[in-house]
């Protein structure tokens, strides 16, 4: 069964200096793809002058994580989206994503400065980062008539459930994400609709 985790309670920056090069490390909450694109262009259009604007994200649960993944943006491969995501996985926290904006400072670091200093960026606001629990999630998919999808469009809008995606074919399937305690709910509707319903394996 899934279990609660902690994510960022919201959205903190830190800046630090190397050398006379200025890293400004962003964390926000993410919980999927969209969200992580807004977060970057956001700090595309707060910093249009950076040299470089360096990501690391994971979304779902710490050592299990749904999907993961970085960017070194132009840095030498490894030094520097790779150490954000080190540090965000050593920090049990989930649905996390830390942009490190670099103003270049004319100083050469070496791929070992660059490693520590984007490391050391990630570090500054993830160990500062307010945390809250997010309720474990669980994934089902129902299979359904497309007469019944509007009312379980209409259900996971009411009881904090997502939609994740629709397969039209002969009938119609849904993988609906909702949070654990509202699973056996979700099965009593699912039964009354006669729909049927089915708990995804991890």
């Amino acid at each position: 069964m899934a279990k609660d985790y902690p994510i960022p309670a919201g959205v903190i920056e830190r800046e630090t200096e190397v050398k006379k090069s200025r890293f400004i490390a962003r964390v926000a909450p993410v919980s999927n793809r969209d969200e992580v694109r807004e977060w970057l262009d956001q700090a595309h259009r707060d910093h249009p002058d950076a040299r470089h604007i360096c990501w690391a994200y994971q979304i779902g649960r710490p050592g299990s994580a749904a999907e993961a993944a970085m960017n070194d943006d132009g840095e030498p491969s490894g030094t520097a989206g790779k150490p954000i995501l080190n540090v965000i996985q050593h920090k049990d926290m989930g649905d996390v994503m830390v942009l490190v904006i670099r103003y270049f400072g004319g100083i050469k670091l070496g791929a070992g400065g660059l490693v520590r200093a984007y490391a050391g960026a990630a570090e500054s606001v993830l160990s500062q980062v307010q945390r809250v629990v997010q309720p474990a999630l669980e994934t089902v998919t129902v299979a359904m008539s497309y007469a019944d999808e509007q009312v379980v469009r209409h259900w996971c809008d009411q009881h904090a459930a997502e939609v994740v995606s629709v397969d039209y074919s002969a009938g119609v399937q849904a993988v609906v994400r909702l949070p654990v305690a509202s699973l056996a709910e979700f099965k009593g509707f699912c039964d009354a609709q006669k729909l049927q319903c089915m708990t995804n394996e991890r």
